[in-house]
């Protein structure tokens, strides 16, 4: 595997932002739906992108990090409901908005590359 992944690296930040994040809406807002929703969600596209570096095929690999695109979909989805409802402040979401979206153009890209292979090799 080489080394500076940066979509593993990118995805264990968000995890840990995530994390930080979820805690604060515990403790401070009393929110244990939206911030449990969002830590599965946040923290899961690390961990698909791990079991994907780890997989033995092509077909596996795309199937973990298309995973890992539609938890980084839902992280955002939970992100803009505390925005717009305004249980924090936006500026508590704007990074975390900004990062989760850096990650979905990076894995889309992969799995376009991965289709376009796919596609070159039934030619």
């Amino acid at each position: 595997m080489k080394e500076n992944n940066v979509i593993q690296e990118k995805s264990l930040a968000f995890a840990v932002l995530v994390v930080n994040l979820c805690k604060y809406l515990r403790e401070k807002q009393k929110d244990y739906i939206i911030s449990k929703q969002l830590l599965r969600s946040g923290t899961s596209i690390g961990a698909n992108v791990e079991e994907g570096l780890g997989c033995q095929s092509k077909k596996d690999f795309y199937f973990r990090l298309t995973i890992a695109y539609k938890e980084a979909r839902e992280s955002i989805y939970w992100l803009k409901v505390l925005k717009e409802s305004k249980m924090i402040e936006q500026s508590m979401v704007d990074q975390p908005i900004s990062n989760c979206d850096e990650i979905l153009r990076i894995i889309g890209s992969i799995l376009k590359t991965l289709r376009n292979q796919q596609s070159s090799d039934i030619s």
